[in-house]
């Protein structure tokens, strides 16, 4: 899968990103975090940092963080 998504149980963020890619058709697969930041290491090695959610596109060679940033790249490169 192209699309990788890094996200935590219950994160409102989290979900509105489920959400677009949903409702954009798009396949991805959800990696699902540890609550604790000091447990979010892989999070870290794509990202540099701890946050989500964090989309990893492959394909494009694209990783971003911040939900607003990845909402408006699923909008205007995916959708």
């Amino acid at each position: 899968m192209s699309i990788r998504l890094y996200a935590l149980e219950g994160c409102p963020w989290c979900e509105k990103v489920h959400d677009a890619l949903a409702d954009a058709g798009i396949e991805y697969e959800t990696t699902w975090v540890d609550a604790l930041h000091s447990d979010r290491d892989e999070v870290k090695r794509v990202s540099g940092q701890r946050g989500v959610p964090v989309l990893v596109d492959d394909e494009r060679g694209v990783t971003m963080a911040e939900s607003a940033n990845v909402l408006e790249y699923v909008e205007r490169t995916l959708a």
